[in-house]
């Protein structure tokens, strides 16, 4: 008689936090449609001088506020300028301080929360102290007089600087990262309170890993969820602040093609031609939008107790 063993069942194939995250992104309707957008944003901008119709700077004085028509399909602003070449290449400049902006205030963020969380005493009163003050400065004024130093200052670094046609788009970077860090800091701070006395960091402290090592090795990976979350977020911040600040005359400067200051440039004749600033509008109001579409889809992804 022989006997017949059963096949052992097969194990389930685990998931990480990061695969199982995705999958539930992808039920999100209103993310799935953001990563398409922004997809398309990001491709337009990259291949804005290819397939832009005109030269962003091209004047045609003969077709000044010429309204739309099949050769200019969104019109011409006060200049004759094509609007709509205006408008693809100034998604590089917004998506490149969005995207710029949040890379540094992130990294400056988690760091300083990393600190402050794990470091604790001294250090942590010393950022956290700071971190409120900082809070507490009314922030848009504060933009706008620091980039009227820098257009006015005559330190001959900054005048240099000033020389490059580009150099608005560097010191818009500066000012909104060094206001942009501080909401990442007090999340990680939070996220690192949690976890650093759980057993895990405790067993590497155990086995003699430095702070360091616990921080960046073993910490990290267990807030990139919350990182990563506050960092689709704040690009859509980024470039909204941009735009308000080029909209004011405090930030990128012409010639180098904004949304910001095309809707500057509209602001006298909006009544009398009202697309001139309603296209570079509906611009940023939808960029802003699919980024934080993208981030709440993310913070529902990683939630556990989400119902994704």
């Amino acid at each position: 008689m022989t006997t017949v063993t059963a096949a052992p069942p097969k194990r389930a194939r685990s998931r990480s936090t990061f695969q199982i995250a995705l999958r539930r992104l992808r039920k999100h309707k209103a993310a799935m449609f953001s990563l398409v957008v922004i997809a398309l944003l990001i491709l337009m901008a990259l291949f804005a001088p290819w397939i832009a119709p005109f030269d962003p700077n091209a004047q045609d004085l003969a077709g000044i506020y010429a309204p739309p028509s099949s050769q200019h399909v969104l019109g011409q602003d006060s200049l004759g300028r094509d609007l709509l070449s205006r408008i693809m290449y100034g998604s590089r400049v917004s998506l490149i301080v969005g995207f710029t902006v949040a890379a540094f205030s992130i990294a400056l963020g988690t760091l300083m929360g990393l600190l402050a969380g794990f470091l604790s005493g001294r250090v942590d009163t010393v950022i956290s102290r700071f971190i409120e003050i900082m809070l507490s400065i009314p922030e848009l004024p504060l933009q706008l007089t620091l980039s009227g130093l820098f257009a006015v200052s005559d330190l001959p670094a900054i005048a240099r600087l000033r020389e490059n046609p580009n150099s608005s788009v560097f010191i818009i970077v500066t000012i909104f990262t060094f206001f942009g860090w501080m909401g990442t800091a007090r999340l990680v701070r939070g996220e690192v309170l949690k976890l650093k006395n759980l057993e895990y960091v405790d067993a590497a402290r155990a086995l003699g890993a430095r702070s360091g090592r616990i921080m960046f090795r073993h910490l990290v990976p267990n807030i990139v969820a919350v990182i990563i979350v506050n960092g689709t977020l704040a690009v859509g911040g980024a470039i909204l602040g941009e735009a308000a600040l080029s909209f004011l005359g405090f930030g990128i400067q012409p010639p180098v093609s904004t949304w910001g200051n095309m809707l500057s440039n509209a602001n006298e004749v909006v009544l009398e031609h009202p697309y001139i600033a309603l296209y570079p509008g509906l611009a940023i109001l939808l960029t802003v939008l699919v980024f934080n579409f993208l981030g709440d889809g993310l913070r529902d992804a990683f939630d556990p107790k989400s119902r994704l």
